[in-house]
């Protein structure tokens, strides 16, 4: 990195500037006056040591309207309340994908609330540092019991495809990048990989030893000892006296637990020869909640201000992860916890077993815009559970094609104009189903001009991301149908009416309606 060559170049622009401070960081964010002066936005001016910076980026110039921006609210699960989010920096954690299948639209579903998230606070003015995790290692399957083997997800579809576990992460890991870019899911700022941080997560586990909130257990395996921590449930409700042993919370094999709520930090290899590292208690590997604690805390210190993730991860993950973090933090870290609901597709869950998982890529094979996935699940608030089918995918599908065409119609003008409705809808919990209303009355609005419904429909495309101003698709004619449609016209031209209707008929074969006006 060129710091002095990326501060230059950035002179007079509003950055983001993440700075090294002892063990920990520091955060600036203003406008860049030299190469070591910031102003922040009330007027302070701040100075740093570029040789510090860990972290730059400009930050994106948004058309926010008029000074009087209403606040965002969002439903925390923890308070069963909307809180508001305010700030000029929002610090968001972000639970990632378990890198051992594609992930399926309900998943994508849950990586889009955040992108939401960050675009609604952008057009606020807002900043947002994100953090989002790749599970590639410590994640146990639940209909998995052989405990020989670890039960890893990512190790288990490894031996199934006779490729590598790392094999295994790297190739879905790749794919699910290709999903977030086929839904316009602006990139997070660091999406780090659980197998390339194990040292922090024995740096983690042995300070809660220290702690007294982790013990060795009969079986040699570490265990974080549930009833250490205070407030236990605050997220989900199940409070550790509510829980009744028998149930499985974790995986098999956790024989030398002294409390059944308890969970594993590290688990000793055993039989297990790939994703095994050596840690003080002997080779092993870590525990799935601990990986997002060691994380988020070294990314983002120890405040955050959103943690998403969807519903099913409210318990036990979250509690889990919520319990180490604090205990390792000493505090309450993270301030608000938000979570997306469950995806049906076509009435029924989606499971491998019902053969009935949707992809991203299953959209493009049936010749649909992968947008039309983003849009079908914003016609839905986030919290609500949906019931995704193909009739809705094709819906949308018509509408995104119905909005892009009447934008080519309406000019080619970039302005961008603020309509307070669809800006109160977004602030309102992410009410994307009202914003997307107001859309559609304002398409049919005769009282409208064009140039203005083109104009708010662009302000309003900064959070839907449906790339509404591209350019509405082209029909791509192969040769083949080129030389029928050729051959028909010379046909009709010499009158000759039974060749003209056989070559129709091989029109219509190939989906093709021939459009014959009369001169």
């Amino acid at each position: 990195m060129d710091t002095h060559g990326e501060l230059r170049a950035a002179l007079g622009k509003r950055v983001s500037i993440r700075l090294r401070d002892g063990d920990g960081f520091r955060d600036l964010l203003g406008v860049l006056k030299s190469e070591n002066l910031l102003i922040r936005r009330n007027g302070e001016v701040a100075e740093f040591n570029p040789a510090d910076i860990a972290f730059f980026r400009v930050v994106p110039v948004f058309t926010p309207g008029n000074l009087e921006n209403p606040i965002f609210h969002i439903y925390d699960t923890a308070s069963r309340t909307s809180v508001p989010i305010t700030g000029d920096l929002v610090r968001i954690y972000s639970c990632g994908p378990t890198v051992y299948r594609d992930a399926h639209i309900g998943n994508m579903r849950t990586f889009l609330l955040t992108d939401l998230i960050r675009r609604t606070l952008a057009i606020n003015g807002i900043e947002t540092l994100s953090v989002s995790n790749i599970t590639d290692v410590g994640h146990m399957a639940e209909d998995l019991v052989t405990e020989s083997e670890g039960g890893d997800k990512v190790l288990e579809e490894a031996k199934s495809q006779s490729l590598s576990a790392l094999e295994i992460a790297r190739k879905y890991e790749s794919r699910f990048h290709d999903d977030l870019a086929h839904l316009n899911i602006l990139p997070v700022d660091f999406y780090p990989r659980a197998s390339e941080k194990i040292e922090e997560m024995i740096t983690s586990i042995s300070r809660l030893l220290e702690l007294n909130a982790a013990y060795v257990g009969d079986d040699g395996n570490i265990y974080f000892d549930a009833r250490s921590a205070a407030g236990y449930g605050y997220i989900s409700g199940n409070k550790l006296d509510q829980l009744q042993p028998g149930h499985r919370y974790e995986y098999s094999g956790d024989g030398g637990k002294r409390f059944h709520a308890d969970w594993a930090l590290w688990k000793l290899a055993g039989n297990r020869s790939e994703m095994v590292w050596d840690s003080p208690w002997g080779a092993g590997f870590p525990g799935w909640h601990i990986e997002c604690s060691a994380m988020s805390l070294q990314l983002l210190g120890d405040s955050i201000d959103i943690h998403v993730g969807g519903i099913d991860l409210r318990f036990p993950h979250h509690e889990n992860e919520r319990a180490q973090t604090n205990a390792l933090a000493q505090s309450e870290v993270v301030r608000h916890w938000v979570h997306g609901e469950h995806l049906l597709f076509e009435g029924r869950k989606m499971s491998k077993s019902a053969g009935n998982v949707l992809l991203v890529s299953s959209l493009i094979e049936a010749g649909l815009d992968p947008l039309s996935l983003r849009l079908a699940l914003l016609e839905n608030r986030y919290r609500s559970q949906i019931d995704m089918t193909w009739q809705n995918l094709k819906a949308a599908d018509a509408t995104l094609t119905r909005w892009r065409s009447a934008m080519h119609t309406w000019g080619s003008s970039n302005e961008v104009k603020v309509d307070s409705e669809i800006r109160a809808h977004f602030m309102n919990d992410l009410d994307t189903p009202k914003a997307i209303l107001r859309l559609r009355a304002i398409e049919k609005d005769p009282a409208l001009g064009s140039q203005d419904k083109r104009a708010i429909f662009l302000f309003a495309d900064q959070v839907l991301g449906l790339d509404l101003d591209r350019p509405p698709a082209q029909e791509v004619i192969s040769d083949e149908v080129q030389q029928l449609m050729d051959e028909r016209s010379a046909a009709r031209a010499a009158g000759n009416w039974s060749e003209s209707d056989r070559l129709r008929d091989q029109l219509l074969a190939l989906g093709i309606t021939p459009n014959d006006k009369k001169a």
